[in-house]
């Protein structure tokens, strides 16, 4: 494969865009290989490359006054040159463009922004179709913050210099993620403002921009219709640095031997470009590191990021650790965990001494006279087959009149969570448990996730029930909320409820089945899977006849060797109407707590919303539509934003609470509190609307911080998904030989093609990475919440997808 020589115009290493590369205080600024920056008459000048942080308070002010702005920014993982924060009004994202402008804000940041004159703002082509032209994908960071999923890009020549890390574009690991077909024709070519073409036809943003080409860029911009204009900001503060600081990746020898810095530091490459190069210190490195550098071409390492100075283009940083061989599992998957946040430590001694000591622990007689005993009632699970967390169940008992006793029934994880303890603290920091391929990081001790809370079959638990009273049809004549003691009679898993629904007049044989509790029969559970089932297809059509909203995700599932951990085959998870079934109850009981806390404590419910789409990106995507012949009808949802939860006392409006694709105005969670620590919130809220304690002791905005860091950890918890299962499906191509499937080229960059296998995985996309004059294969799996499995552990369950674009499937 050749390739133009465009490597005669790449900028020094280490230059971000728009720093002439120069030499920092102490050289620490400086780019290693840059030889002739030493006879530059600059050399040895203090230059500051970012602009000093405005103070708290005019940060403060500004915002008042509306003249500065605030969001969560992204960075296109393609173009890490290119971060976008959401516009508060709905409309086009903000460009922030380059490194400098970013202002060591890192993606993920909760940053502030103040907007570039508008001789500086990004010009939108009315019309192109540039192959090239690339989307931002987002799902590595908070979603619910995002704004919306379709970013403008920009568009860049042929030969348009990188942006501070040169061999990111040679080294077939920069396409951290690939780029639905959506986003690709959805997102409109883009033309920079502030781009000066140099006599070699080269773009150099960086170069300066003349006081004549200001006024004619500023007659063009005149010309143009609102339309065509993405306003433009830089970074001056950041609020809340989100992004852990942490990044995986290898170590290099600096270029230049002969420098005082190449005696001092090594230079850390982030597998993750849009995270700076990190000065180390050597002292930090392997002992031999600079004897035998080669020998650790292939080793992954962890760095943490420790400071980034106004003056310097790379940040100085700390290795962590050395993580193992590049490519193999275990390292990656701790490389993952530790760059996205996740506290996979065990849990200390303190925490383990919350939990009962005497074991086997049995339910006190004093707290059975306190709960409705649903002991004697047909009551079982629908699990995954390898779960071992259970914290829901299902009953259904027919009544005389025709109707049904239906109840959801939810492990009572408050019971065993005291609040302000430190199982509570951790519980609360974790926020969520984390779902791998092969294995799961629990928000909870194994102790409570897998014996005491879960609700494991013919064993007396403590639940928190909903049970209604229902129609045939679904319509509610009677709820009761309370807590409550089950026996779970049998552990269904999906493919058995599945085949009692496939065979509603035949008897499934005992040897097909689970054990169940003799106090039932098969026929008993079969006929409740199946009533269930009847109940379950109304509530599914009403929610559909309401205007509520369906985003399947399809999801990757593996088939893993038992002694060595690798993946033997994959397939396309089936989503059939076992898990209808239990999404439909798990959602029905959502509801009904949320208008149940919301009642009780209108200024303290803790509740997921979701927003409507912005009405830019919808009204593209209406035109677009429209164009391709595809008559649409957004009207009633349309979810591009993600839901989040929040504390009801902090929206005025009402009508913000509304969960938009759901299309109900009130919604929580409550059905997986072994797993999600919002749930455990919400049951504390909902025993103290019972009268089982006291008000729940946080005020307001105390909650509305635990509801963001839940939003976070989540969003985190999914990324940190999509990555495993993207690991595994690259480790299966790798192991497995050439991928042969019919496939679509979704698009052709300047050294990589995007392919989409369209038969045997219709979600994967294979990334055939140019790299030199080889291709490297790079295969990764790109939709939001896609998920692998199969390993000792429960994936993350089927059952409730809340009708949300974030949850595949899940309780």
């Amino acid at each position: 494969m050749s390739h133009p020589d465009y490597r005669m115009n790449l900028w020094p290493l280490g230059t971000p865009r728009g720093v002439p590369a120069v030499a920092g205080p102490h050289d620490i600024g400086a780019s290693p290989g840059d030889k002739k920056s030493k006879n530059r008459s600059t050399r040895g000048k203090k230059k500051s490359i970012f602009e000093t942080y405005m103070s708290k308070e005019d940060v403060s002010e500004g915002l008042k006054r509306g003249t500065l702005i605030q969001g969560v920014l992204r960075i296109n993982p393609k173009k890490f040159h290119e971060g976008f924060i959401p516009s508060p009004d709905g409309d086009r994202d903000i460009f922030i463009d380059g490194v400098v402008a970013r202002n060591r804000a890192l993606n993920g940041d909760l940053v502030v922004v103040k907007l570039l004159p508008e001789e500086h703002w990004k010009v939108v082509k009315p019309e192109s179709n540039d192959k090239e032209t690339e989307a931002a994908y987002e799902s590595d960071i908070p979603e619910e913050l995002c704004g919306h999923h379709l970013p403008q890009q920009s568009l860049k020549s042929y030969n348009d210099g990188p942006d501070v890390i040169v061999e990111a574009q040679f080294d077939g690991s920069d396409s951290e993620d690939g780029h639905g077909i959506t986003q690709n024709v959805l997102v409109d070519g883009v033309k920079k403002l502030s781009v000066c073409v140099s006599e070699k036809g080269r773009e150099d943003g960086d170069a300066p921009v003349t006081k004549d080409e200001t006024t004619c860029i500023s007659q063009d911009t005149r010309a143009l219709s609102e339309k065509s204009l993405q306003r433009s900001a830089k970074v001056v503060y950041i609020l809340e640095k989100k992004h852990s600081r942490a990044a995986t990746g290898f170590l290099k020898l600096l270029a230049d031997k002969n420098s005082e810095l190449f005696r001092k530091y090594a230079l850390f490459s982030p597998s993750d470009h849009r995270v700076p190069r990190i000065y180390v210190p050597l002292k930090d490195c392997p002992q031999d590191f600079v004897a035998r550098p080669k020998d650790y071409a292939n080793t992954l390492f962890i760095c943490r990021i420790v400071d980034w100075k106004e003056d310097c283009n790379f940040a100085l940083g700390q290795l962590a650790k050395s993580l193992g061989q590049a490519g193999e599992i275990e390292p990656e998957t701790e490389g993952i965990l530790t760059e996205y946040g996740v506290d996979f430590s065990d849990f200390s001694s303190e925490v383990l001494e919350c939990l009962p000591q005497g074991l086997p622990w049995t339910i006190p007689p004093e707290e059975l006279s306190k709960r409705r005993d649903l002991r004697k009632d047909c009551i079982f699970t629908i699990d995954p087959s390898t779960a071992r967390d259970l914290d829901d169940a299902l009953s259904c008992k027919p009544l005389a009149d025709g109707n049904f006793k239906v109840g959801v029934h939810i492990a009572d994880v408050s019971y065993f969570v005291p609040e302000g303890s430190d199982l509570d603290k951790v519980a609360a920091e974790r926020a969520t448990s984390v779902y791998l391929v092969q294995k799961v990081v629990p928000m909870l001790p194994r102790l409570l996730c897998e014996e005491l809370c879960s609700l494991n079959p013919m064993s007396d638990k403590l639940t928190f029930s909903v049970i209604w009273t229902l129609t045939p049809e679904g319509k509610i004549l009677d709820e009761w909320f309370g807590r409550t003691i089950i026996r779970s009679c049998t552990k269904l898993s999906y493919e058995h409820a599945q085949s009692m629904i496939e065979s509603p007049t035949e008897k499934i044989p005992a040897k097909e089945l689970p054990p169940i509790s003799p106090e039932h029969s098969s026929e008993e559970v079969h006929q409740a899977v199946l009533n269930l089932h009847g109940i379950a297809k109304q509530l599914r059509q009403q929610r559909f006849v309401d205007g509520a909203l369906r985003l399947d995700q399809l999801k990757l599932a593996f088939t893993l060797d038992h002694e060595t951990g690798l993946p033997q085959g994959c397939h396309i998870y089936e989503y059939r109407e076992s898990n209808k079934l239990v999404e439909e109850f798990m959602l029905l009981a959502n509801m009904a707590v949320a208008h149940k806390i919301h009642r009780a404590f209108p200024e303290q419910a803790l509740l997921r919303r979701h927003p409507p789409p912005q009405t830019r990106m919808l009204s593209d995507l209406v035109e677009f539509c429209d164009q391709m012949g595809l008559p649409v009808d957004f009207s009633s949802a349309g979810a591009l934003n993600m839901a989040l939860y929040f504390c009801s006392g902090l929206l005025q409006d009402p009508a913000q609470f509304r969960h938009y694709a759901l299309n109900v105005p009130l919604y929580t969670h409550f059905t997986s509190p072994i797993r999600r620590f919002a749930d455990v919130l919400v049951h504390r809220l909902l025993a103290a609307a019972l009268g089982y304690r006291e008000r729940l002791d946080m005020a307001p905005d105390t909650l509305q911080k635990q509801a963001d860091h839940c939003n976070d950890r989540r969003m985190a918890s999914k990324r940190v998904q999509e990555l495993s299962t993207s690991l595994f499906f690259a480790v299966l191509v790798k192991e497995s030989g050439p991928l042969e499937s019919e496939a679509m080229v979704m698009g052709v960059l300047k050294q990589a093609f995007d392919v989409q296998v369209i038969t045997i995985f219709s979600l994967v996309e294979v990334i055939l990475q140019a790299e030199s004059t080889a291709l490297k294969y790079s295969a990764i799996l790109k939709r939001p919440g896609t998920q692998g499995h199969l390993g000792p552990e429960k994936e993350e369950e089927e059952e409730e997808s809340d009708g949300e674009p974030e949850d595949s499937s899940t309780s």
